[in-house]
């Protein structure tokens, strides 16, 4: 017997994988355990965005006063199999950084801007993120998806979400508004709800495009008057003051007055003046408003409240109907009314974009101080009393 024979035989190693030798094993294995960690990783991920996402949407919805559902984002393991299959690959994070980039201008630049109108058939956005579409929905029904990023041709206002392969997301506090074409306008009327007539609209030249005829008018419900337009502001705050009882009411709203005016407003509080509420004491005016109805001293002919930018405002943050005294002298008078024209100044200088009119009114004729703030597109600065 030798001595070999007294040593205990190894023994042979059985291959899990036929072919491969141990060290490409080891390989592989690591390479197979890599691949499941990622796809675990990913799952949770989703699974939390999705959380994430529909926390969010309740929270916009409370604070936006919304009250059909907006759309529901797709469960994790869809969002999972789309990243994995689709052709249009990683969606959730193409869809974050492509949409947003598109839909942020929408918001403005104070990101507190909740909607944006829009003539039938309009482009809603420059730059859609490629293979994606437009899915917009009214009263929590989804009435078009649209690959070109659209407007519905029927006025209304609908809530934007972005589809890419088959991964939907809710566009954050966000509106379409499909205009009703002025054409529809006839004998100063739209249904029995009377308008007047434009400055040119019976024939001249307006000085510069912003005084030309309106492409077209909000539609407002008692359904969706409620509906914030921003932060601060809902629609009904810039309805005209005359023909209480008859619905549906037509308006113009510029995006870029509510841009400004929550811009002043973040510049307030910036500087030391909390604003938790800013009254519109006068929003859109009809023409036949401005002309005749109510107090219409001071009112000019060619009022930008015609053309739905322009507002008449003031801090009101008790709520008793007067400005509030914003320079701490102990009174309320025209020097309140100069804080939010300092306030806009320096808006304008950091956004010339949104360069307008400001004026500031002294108390009169049953009202307090105000101050007129517009994006009529060059500046303009007054004083005055009565109505702006």
């Amino acid at each position: 017997m030798t001595s070999a024979s007294l040593l205990p035989t190894p023994r042979k190693r059985h291959r899990v994988f036929g072919g491969l030798n141990e060290r490409q094993e080891r390989v592989f294995s690591w390479i197979a355990s890599l691949v499941v960690l990622l796809f675990v990783a990913g799952w949770i991920g989703a699974f939390l965005n999705m959380r994430r996402v529909q926390q969010e949407l309740v929270g916009q919805q409370k604070a936006a006063g919304v009250k059909q559902p907006l759309p529901r984002p797709v469960a994790p393991a869809q969002q999972v199999a789309t990243a994995l299959s689709s052709n249009a690959g990683p969606s959730l994070a193409f869809l974050n950084e492509a949409l947003l980039s598109a839909i942020n201008p929408l918001h403005g630049a104070s990101g507190k801007v909740y909607f944006t109108t829009r003539t039938g058939g309009a482009s809603i956005v420059n730059r859609a993120p490629s293979n994606s579409k437009a899915v917009l929905s009214e009263g929590g029904k989804t009435v078009e998806i649209s690959p070109e990023f659209v407007a519905p041709p029927n006025p209304g206002m609908y809530h934007l979400a972005v589809q890419l392969g088959q991964v939907t997301e809710a566009v954050d506090n966000l509106n379409v508004i499909t205009l009703v074409p002025f054409a529809q306008k006839q004998a100063g009327h739209i249904g029995l709800y009377y308008l007047g007539t434009w400055p040119f609209e019976r024939g001249g030249r307006p000085r510069t495009p912003a005084y030309a005829n309106p492409a077209g008018f909000i539609e407002v419900t008692p359904q969706n008057a409620d509906t914030a337009v921003s932060e601060h502001f809902k629609l009904r705050d810039f309805l005209t003051k005359d023909q209480p009882n008859v619905w549906p009411k037509y308006i113009l709203l510029n995006p870029k007055l509510l841009d400004k005016l929550e811009l002043t407003i973040q510049e307030l509080e910036r500087s030391g003046h909390p604003v938790r509420h800013m009254q519109i004491m006068s929003g859109f005016r009809t023409p036949e408003y401005n002309y005749t109805g109510g107090n219409t001293q001071g009112r000019a002919n060619l009022s930008r409240h015609m053309y739905g930018d322009a507002s008449d405002v003031f801090v009101d943050n008790d709520r008793n109907g007067v400005m509030d005294d914003l320079n701490g002298d102990g009174r309320v008078d025209v020097r309140d009314a100069e804080v939010i024209l300092q306030a806009v100044e320096r808006v304008e200088k950091a956004h010339p974009e949104l360069v307008g009119g400001v004026g500031v009114y002294s108390a009169c004729c049953g009202h307090g101080p105000f101050t007129h703030i517009d994006v009529r597109g060059y500046r303009a600065r007054w004083r005055g009393f009565g109505n702006g």
